[in-house]
């Protein structure tokens, strides 16, 4: 008898109980490094993910990149419906036999707070998204920069991330209807001050209605965000084209002076600072789940030399195509990943919230053919996801676990 198909025998009963029982639910709350901001991510396996913006955009594209094709002086090269790296992580799921209904709650350049107050405009409920029903799973990512400490990125605000990621969790999980004013949630009038928002801010009643549907049993996860080379290389400030499909940046010519603020000289530095804003909130809190530690396996494909490291720019400061055969993990903005990229989130986000070997998923990966990665680039970046997670405190399964062995048999036609 195949090997295979031994290790299969005792995982039958498992697998038809996987297939009859209620799909496990996940949410992901996030912004455009979860929605993926271009094709082929952008709408990559939409139809089998719902996405929970999309309504409030057709009635309201305030302040988004996703007006109607053509709109004159707005960006409309964002179009829903979204599919993203939370597309391909279900594909991944359906591949091995796991039954995942997932969902998005997601807006360019949100953070946990704009996601929880509602700030983008009056018709984005994004916390009520949250607030739909009960939850198996839920994974919580911050705008880019905001988790970085003071002073280190246009956006980098330590101290409100760390208060809105504990805001999210006990809604998930306790739900309880609350009043407060962020002077309250900081300790002190200057203490929220020091955060960037003005007095009034500050001391502005803010309303949360109860969460029906919380559970103390819902997983809540940080995804740790990735480091950047426009933060790390000199290069000219841009701005996204709105006249194109895909927005691709060009020189910001109304810029004063120019160049971009740097506030690393090299990637790693802020990983570093990443990974410990992500793990030292998940270690505070013990409502969190856990981090999946997407920034870390970057740096890793990079620290191995596997992908582009280095020389994101031209000597103009523009950016450029890496050289031929190199991988590049970020997108022409050098912030938003690539399509390879988005592929290494979700295999590390796969591996954290399935417990399973990103390296199961093998050569002929389904989302990584449709996406026109190669087979052995979906290999190289499904072990760079796996190794990460041990080092990061995840440990997948690894083989002859009861669903890789199911997962084997079905990609084998043997069931």
């Amino acid at each position: 008898m195949n090997r295979f198909a031994l290790l299969a025998v005792p995982c039958l009963a498992l697998a038809c109980l996987s297939a009859n029982a209620e799909p496990t639910s996940v949410l992901f709350v996030g912004n455009s490094y979860t929605f993926g901001r271009v094709d082929p991510v952008l709408s990559y396996n939409s139809a089998n993910v719902r996405d929970l913006t999309a309504g409030f955009n057709a009635t309201n594209p305030t302040g988004t990149n996703s007006y109607p094709t053509g709109t004159a002086g707005q960006g409309y090269f964002e179009p829903h419906p979204w599919g993203g790296v939370a597309g391909i992580f279900k594909k991944m799921t359906d591949e091995v036999g796991l039954n995942y209904d997932v969902a998005m709650s997601t807006r360019n350049a949100a953070s946990l707070r704009g996601q929880f107050l509602n700030t983008a405009n009056s018709d984005w409920k994004l916390r009520e998204n949250v607030a739909t029903q009960t939850w198996d799973k839920v994974v919580l990512q911050e705008q880019s920069d905001a988790a970085l400490p003071p002073g280190m990125g246009k956006n980098a605000n330590l101290a409100t991330f760390n208060a809105y990621a504990d805001k999210f969790e006990r809604f998930i999980h306790n739900g309880a209807a609350q009043t407060y004013t962020e002077t309250q949630l900081f300790g002190s009038e200057s203490n929220c001050m020091a955060t960037g928002l003005t007095k009034t801010s500050c001391n502005t009643s803010r309303v949360i209605a109860a969460n029906p549907y919380a559970s103390a049993k819902t997983q809540v996860y940080l995804e740790q965000s990735w480091a950047r080379p426009d933060m790390v290389e000199a290069h000219k400030i841009t701005t996204p084209d709105k006249t194109t499909a895909n927005g691709a940046p060009i020189v910001d010519t109304s810029a004063a002076g120019g160049q971009a603020t740097l506030y690393y000289n090299k990637l790693s530095g802020m990983t570093t600072d990443l990974h410990n804003s992500f793990y030292n909130k998940a270690a505070s809190n013990s409502g969190f789940t856990g981090v999946v530690p997407v920034g870390d396996a970057f740096q890793r494909a990079v620290d191995q030399g596997l992908v582009l490291g280095s020389g994101f720019y031209d000597a103009n400061g523009v950016y450029r195509a890496p050289p031929d055969g190199t991988i590049d993990l970020w997108w022409l903005d050098r912030t938003h990943a690539s399509l390879f990229g988005s592929y290494l989130s979700a295999l590390t986000l796969f591996g954290s919230l399935t417990g399973l070997n990103p390296m199961m998923l093998g050569a002929n990966e389904q989302a990584a053919r449709d996406l026109g990665i190669t087979s052995s680039q979906a290999l190289m970046l499904q072990r760079v996801a796996a190794e990460t997670l041990p080092v990061s405190g995840t440990l997948p399964l690894v083989a002859g676990g009861a669903l890789l062995a199911v997962a084997l048999v079905r990609r084998r036609g043997m069931a």
